[in-house]
């Protein structure tokens, strides 16, 4: 049987933090830890590392930092062979502080005229991007940037489905994006965009915000500020996603308990469309919801990616793709992701299952 390629489209950018949970204030002048990052970027690399078949696809400016992250992406498994490396542009970087308890992380953007954001869909060899891709994966970062970014990525889409290729869609709204139409609200600009991606998925990704900012649909009696979830009303999100974009398949949705920066509880639910049932992981020996309880965290940045590729991961592989095992070792990835420093999840598939399977004392290996 052949193994699947899965493919993701987006920005990668590159990432500068500071040692630990220290402030920019606290190492400024002085040294910054640089690695990459991006949603789509850590969803192939996590694809690869976790024993798959995954492609990136982007558009970067042709110089030796853009060439050393393609040669990263290489190394973890990743088709990079496919990037299209342009003239115009330059590699956005996001500045990424981590906090401690009380006080949040926090995200500063540096990535006006990246290639990406400035590369029309004609700048695209789209077939040949697609040529042997199973799955394509996609979000709502990349559209958020600039026209040009949300119509290749909308073209994108189409391509995929003319394809006949699966299509999975994270809503992935960010608060300080979706700035290019100054007639529009963020909200009002990203709804009139998502929709048009949204109905191409078939799968559609989201955390307790996503469906609400993007797309107005709320679950009842939940404060995202207070870390509290009323887990039952996300079933209704789910439903009222589907309802809206019937190709939807399944609606995947993180559960996120944020207590302080550094524990938060963790969770996840996938929706089965074709069977109007909900799978919510992970579970009690009773079969109730009971999120792993995350204390420490070391780096909770591409939290929600992990989970997207561990999904996309499960639902194509014939062990895992039963819609209760796929969110179970989705969850189970996520959950390990916050174990890792930087963006990238580094596990394997025998880890999370290991993790699913209950193991989560910790205990040294020998």
């Amino acid at each position: 049987m052949t193994t699947p390629v899965i493919a993701g489209f987006g920005e990668v950018m590159l990432r500068l933090s500071p040692d630990g949970k220290k402030r920019f204030a606290q190492v400024l002048p002085g040294t910054l830890e640089a690695t990459y990052g991006g949603g789509e970027a850590n969803f192939c690399a996590s694809i690869a590392l976790l024993g798959g078949k995954s492609r990136y696809l982007t558009a970067l400016p042709d110089n030796p930092v853009a060439r050393g992250f393609s040669a990263f992406m290489a190394s973890c498994g990743v088709d990079a062979s496919h990037i299209t490396f342009s003239k115009k542009g330059r590699m956005g970087i996001y500045y990424a502080e981590h906090g401690s308890n009380m006080r949040g992380s926090n995200v500063i953007y540096d990535r006006e005229y990246s290639s990406i954001s400035m590369a029309a869909p004609e700048d695209y060899d789209m077939d040949d991007m697609l040529n042997g891709v199973s799955h394509l994966h996609l979000t709502g970062i990349t559209p958020s940037l600039t026209e040009k970014a949300f119509l290749s990525t909308l073209a994108l889409a189409k391509a995929a489905s003319e394809k006949g290729i699966t299509i999975s869609l994270d809503l992935n709204y960010r608060k300080k994006l979706w700035n290019w139409d100054p007639a529009l609200t963020k909200n009002q600009l990203a709804e009139k965009c998502m929709r048009q991606i949204a109905a191409f998925a078939d799968i559609i990704i989201g955390n307790e915000e996503d469906a609400s900012d993007v797309f107005g649909i709320k679950a009842d009696n939940t404060s995202i500020e207070e870390g509290k979830l009323n887990i039952a009303g996300y079933v209704q999100v789910a439903q009222k996603l589907h309802a809206a974009f019937p190709k939807s398949k399944y609606v995947a949705i993180t559960l996120r308990e944020s207590i302080s920066a550094d524990h938060n509880n963790w969770g996840g639910m996938l929706y089965d469309c074709a069977n109007a049932k909900a799978h919510f992981a992970p579970l009690d020996t009773d079969g109730n919801y009971a999120p792993y309880q995350i204390r420490h965290i070391i780096d909770r940045f591409g939290g929600g990616d992990s989970f997207g590729a561990g999904l996309a991961f499960a639902l194509n592989d014939p062990e895992l793709c039963a819609p209760e095992t796929a969110v179970r070792f989705a969850v189970a990835a996520s959950a390990w992701k916050h174990t890792i420093r930087g963006d990238v999840n580094f596990a394997s598939k025998s880890e999370i299952v290991a993790l699913m399977k209950g193991n989560t004392s910790g205990r040294v290996k020998r």
